[in-house]
């Protein structure tokens, strides 16, 4: 018995220097030593979970706590447990395993941070962080704000949100990145191209200070900045710039699957139609295990929407419907997988069963309906059915009393020469705006754009409102005094001169012009030239010389010097010499012996041998229609090149999204961030 207490004590001392020492496979096998002899020690069993959790082995951690959890208690491997789940990727589990505590401990909330940021509730992520930095001081409060500023852009980012200015030093490289990300978020993007450049700046700087670490592992930190650089250029439309500096970090392969996913995704949107084979070479990125650990939800929905794309762009037509209907199912409510399908019909010129499919997902969802409906508008237009789209457009009631709206259904009617139905959309839009916002700019352009459009088409009577109302507003705008008078005119003569008395004078539109001046000026300096008179012109005309016009003489068409007027003309001077009947061919005069005429080798004499046109024994060929006999003459076939197809491009239909890289995030030292 003493010498098994011995053993016991000279085993902890073993377990505990190797603890000390950060060798947890030695201490492991320590801690496994004394549960032989002492079995469910209590102490024992915590240090084997805790060696187990630093070597990796977080299944079997659960396992051992799972086994004796009547022994350990809940209390006391409260955090142990919910780590274990966490870096498992249990993420719900671990969130009721910390909420099952009646009171955290500091490393157990840096743990429901993470789990809060993992499940993207980052509302109460950043009530955690913010009440640790306010109650807690130690060697981590630098971890801390970092975790905080990424929540804060995360929430700028996903949830567009105005971030609050917590007073957060950027004096790290992370810190200046997350600030980076959270200018992103707000759409200011030159703003964020210079915090990224200080968080570049600061990163080189900090690395460079330890010896042991090279240029390459600087590199492969900077690509997560690099990356979001290159997405800023991207949104500002400096594609060409943005792609050489994805691809510069996809050649670094960087060991976060995450950042490689969102940086070959953005590949992929800028290629779009064009290199597809790049992009399915990029596409086996975003399929690394362990992507949908790394990014929000947003992110691998945007790359599932790529996908689809990319299988319609490259004709997988089979593909694209799968992937787009197991995308609808995952969303119902989100258009986009309902416009990818619908691109794949168009492609397949089905665009009956698109409009179909457009209508009945409108029907369903009435929130998303106004996209859609435009969509199968213009479904309609490309069509030809021009009445059936402003249908369409008119029963959006979101965009219905919209100037473009007005201005497009307008124009659309007017092509169909359907007056009528325009007025009506004039009517309509300006009785809303006539009850929500009478006398307003838009209100008064409307009024105008309808008075000048019943006029253009003759509809004076209709006008005549628009016009009194218009000129009501501004009673010295004379321009709409004169149209109204106009219009009354073929109304009411008497109304038309009654209005009449407010045009001004003739005397007060005079600007005091100077009319001399004026035609001295340099515009008024063209003379008509009169013609020159002829000699005799002057003479007195006798009675009713100027009143008959002077007929002009035809002159005669000239013959041809050889015409012959006996002689009966040629039926067929019509046609081409060569369609004639009489046609013989042009008469061939002797050759003449020529030196290097012929093929190689060949002497003139021998040519004129091998004349077929001088041999009695040359075969006539089909005579020509008419003659008797037609000349002989040797031919060859032609040989044709016949032109391979040319591949179509894919045309473009459907949106495409972007992605924002992920941002970084110190690891701290309790919580396995």
């Amino acid at each position: 018995m003493a010498s098994g207490g011995g053993t016991v004590a000279s085993l902890w001392t073993e377990a505990n220097r190797c603890g000390q020492n950060g060798d947890f496979t030695r201490a492991l096998k320590a801690v496994n030593k004394i549960l032989h002899e002492v079995k469910e020690d209590v102490t024992a069993l915590h240090c084997k979970i805790v060696c187990l959790v630093q070597n990796g082995s977080f299944k079997e951690a659960l396992n051992v706590m799972n086994t004796y959890s009547k022994v350990l208690g809940s209390e006391l491997i409260v955090f142990e447990k919910a780590y274990c789940e966490y870096r498992l990727n249990r993420v719900e589990s671990a969130l009721k395993t910390i909420e099952s505590v009646s009171e955290q401990t500091d490393k157990l909330k840096e743990l429901y941070g993470q789990v809060l940021y993992r499940m993207e509730r980052y509302d109460e992520c950043k009530t955690v962080y913010t009440d640790l930095i306010r109650n807690s001081q130690d060697e981590y409060e630098e971890e801390r704000k970092t975790n905080l500023s990424a929540v804060v852009a995360a929430m700028s980012t996903w949830e567009k949100a105005s971030p609050d200015d917590l007073g957060l030093s950027e004096t790290t490289y992370e810190l200046s990145y997350n600030a980076a990300c959270t200018l992103i978020g707000q759409g200011q993007l030159a703003e964020a191209m210079n915090k990224l450049q200080e968080a570049e700046e600061l990163c080189r700087v900090s690395l460079s200070e330890d010896s042991d670490i090279t240029e390459e592992d600087i590199e492969s930190e900077l690509a997560v900045i690099h990356s979001q650089m290159a997405y800023i250029m991207q949104l500002q439309g400096r594609t060409e710039l943005a792609l050489q500096l994805y691809n510069q970090v996809i050649k670094l392969k960087p060991s976060d699957v995450g950042l490689l996913a969102v940086t070959a995704n953005n590949i992929i949107t800028i290629n779009k139609d064009q290199n597809v084979f790049d992009s399915k070479k990029k596409v086996k990125l975003t399929n690394a295990d362990g992507v949908e650990y790394k990014l929000a939800k947003k992110q691998l929905q945007a790359i599932e929407f790529n996908k689809a794309l990319l299988a319609m762009y490259t004709n997988q037509a089979d593909q694209c419907r799968k992937l787009s209907s197991g995308l609808q199912s995952q969303n119902p409510g989100h258009p986009r997988p309902v416009l990818i399908q619908v691109a794949q019909l168009c492609r397949e010129k089905q665009h009956s069963k698109a409009i179909e499919l457009l209508q009945r997902f409108s029907d369903q969802h009435p929130e998303s309906a106004s996209g859609i409906k435009l969509t199968m508008a213009q479904l309609y237009l490309t069509q030809g059915h021009v009445t059936k789209a402003c249908d369409i457009l008119r029963s959006i009631e979101d965009f219905k009393h919209k100037q473009g709206m007005i201005s497009a259904l307008v124009t659309m009617y007017n092509h169909e020469e359907d007056i009528d139905s325009a007025i009506d959309v004039f009517s309509q839009a300006i009785q809303h705006y006539q009850s929500e916002q009478p006398g307003s700019s838009v209100h008064l352009a409307l009024v105008r754009e309808a008075a000048n459009f019943k006029l253009k088409y003759g509809r004076k009577k209709e006008a005549i409102s628009d016009l009194e109302q218009l000129w009501k507003q501004n009673t010295n705008d004379i321009h709409t005094l004169a149209q109204l008078i106009s219009a009354y005119s073929l109304v009411d003569q008497d109304k038309a001169k009654s209005l009449s008395k407010h045009l001004p004078s003739p005397e007060s539109m005079l600007f005091n012009v100077d009319v001399d001046e004026l035609e001295n000026s340099h515009g008024a300096n063209y003379v008509r030239k009169k013609a020159a008179k002829v000699p005799g012109d002057n003479l007195p005309k006798e009675q009713g010389q100027g009143d008959v016009k002077k007929k002009k003489k035809k002159k005669k068409g000239k013959l041809p010097k050889n015409y012959d007027p006996t002689a009966n003309p040629d039926q067929e001077r019509w046609l081409p010499m060569r369609e004639r009947t009489y046609y013989r061919g042009r008469k061939k005069g002797k050759k003449k012996e020529q030196v290097g005429k012929g093929t190689q080798g060949a002497t003139s004499g021998a040519g004129s041998d091998l004349d077929a046109s001088k041999t009695a024994s040359s075969p006539p060929t089909s005579p020509r229609p008419g003659s008797a006999q037609a000349s002989a003459s040797t031919s060859a076939p032609a040989a044709s090149n016949v032109v391979p197809p040319r591949q179509q491009k894919p045309a473009t239909a459907g949106p495409g999204a972007r992605k924002k890289a992920p941002q970084k995030k110190k690891k701290g030292g309790k919580s396995g961030w």
